[in-house]
């Protein structure tokens, strides 16, 4: 038996602890609305903080950034906490980070400020795989790798339009500091619901790396790098595809989003049932549809209707892959998983970026449809990648 699974012996006896994890999908809730808000409120932002908007939309790139780095490090330097006073620990920057943005007087403290979110975010998420282990029995954690992702899709559902809605009542400042008072919530329940998870084995880069050793680990990895560079490359000019080639209004576009994100949610709460008996084809068959669905939006792009069934096909099918690739870790590396859940934000924040920016480059350089094209091709070559990854799980990989 590994370290990692040793010492949780006696929290794998006991009963789920459930409300642990609504207590953790309340803080993936906040980090993500907090991640992605200042998209709605980049104008009043600029004006001001007396910077163009494009310096503003740097608020978003910052805290990527600080989550790439501290997916990768923070949680080497903190090896030796317990993970419970960890989670606090980035619930308080958290906090920290709604009052220096609120309270901002310049560009720099509103970067400092969006900089702690990126920080919280990545130390989390590299964490929260390996901690859902430790709180609910193995036959509970599709379900409750689920239920933390249904915090992040509604949060994506509802964080823009909540920050505009906010930003118009108490101005872009009392937006962001809506966080403050449900992340001290957060802490105080944590402080309650949370059991004590000593660290015993540290954490380091090189461990991380080393699980690329493993030929199944890689292969789950690669794939996971190419389904998030493909969805990206499309999902960030849906908006301009939306308004240039299928021609929706304003309000007829913001529906569409929105159905979008609601299919999002419906997609995370019904995967954890699939994901206990047939891994193997979600982790196939998500990206290999999505692959046809970005075809099918270039083939039928003028056609409203059609385009607005395949957006919620979309939406529907997207949410469920980062669930899918936690509960696959969880069987391949049950002993490594804060070491595989600081590699795999690392390389799912890469692979946003390259997606947005590789999508990016070729609208511009070759057409609308360019995105379409290297989103499926990325997501086929993930549904292959897949494809030996989970049958080198049914093999029986350990």
């Amino acid at each position: 038996m590994t370290s990692e699974t040793a010492y949780d012996t006696d929290l794998a006896r006991a009963p789920s602890a459930w409300s642990a994890v609504f207590c953790l999908s309340l803080l993936t809730f906040v980090l993500v609305a907090s991640e992605f808000m200042p998209v709605s409120l980049l104008t009043p932002i600029a004006a001001d903080l007396g910077i163009s908007e494009g310096q503003a939309g740097q608020a978003i790139s910052i805290s990527g950034i600080f989550a790439v780095l501290t997916s990768l490090f923070g949680n080497v330097l903190l090896a030796r906490f317990d993970r419970r006073t960890v989670v606090l620990i980035y619930t308080g920057l958290l906090v920290a980070s709604g009052l220096t943005v609120t309270f901002a007087p310049n560009y720099f403290l509103f970067m400092v400020g969006r900089a702690l979110i990126g920080i919280s975010i990545g130390g989390f998420w590299s964490l929260s795989t390996a901690i859902l282990a430790r709180v609910v029995v193995s036959e509970d954690l599709p379900k409750a790798i689920a239920m933390l992702q249904g915090g992040t899709a509604f949060a994506s559902v509802i964080a823009a339009p909540l920050g505009s809605f906010l930003g118009g009542i108490v101005g872009w400042r009392g937006a962001f500091f809506i966080v403050v008072p449900i992340g001290v919530l957060a802490m105080t329940w944590q402080l309650a619901v949370l059991p004590r998870m000593p660290a015993r084995e540290a954490t380091s880069v090189g461990r991380m790396f080393a699980l690329l050793n493993n030929r199944v680990f890689a292969l789950g990895m690669a794939a996971t790098t190419l389904a998030f560079m493909g969805q990206f490359s499309v999902y960030t000019y849906l908006r301009p595809f939306l308004e240039n080639v299928t021609g929706l209004k304003v309000t007829t576009l913001s529906a569409a989003l929105l159905a979008l994100g609601l299919a999002g949610l419906v997609g995370t709460s019904v995967v954890g049932f699939a994901l206990r008996s047939r891994l193997g084809a979600v982790l196939v068959g998500l990206p290999a549809m999505l692959a046809v669905i970005a075809v099918l939006l270039i083939v039928l792009g003028p056609y409203s209707i059609p385009v607005a069934g395949l957006l919620i096909l979309w939406g529907l099918l997207t949410t469920p892959i980062p669930v899918s690739w936690n509960t696959w870790m969880t069987r391949v590396i049950p002993g490594d998983l804060e070491a595989g859940g600081g590699l795999q934000v690392a390389l799912i924040q890469f692979a946003i970026t390259f997606g947005a920016f590789g999508g990016g480059l070729l609208y511009d350089g070759a057409g609308w449809w360019a995105p379409f094209v290297l989103g499926a091709c990325l997501l086929g070559g993930s549904a292959m990648l897949a494809l030996s990854a989970a049958a080198s799980l049914r093999r029986g990989h350990p």
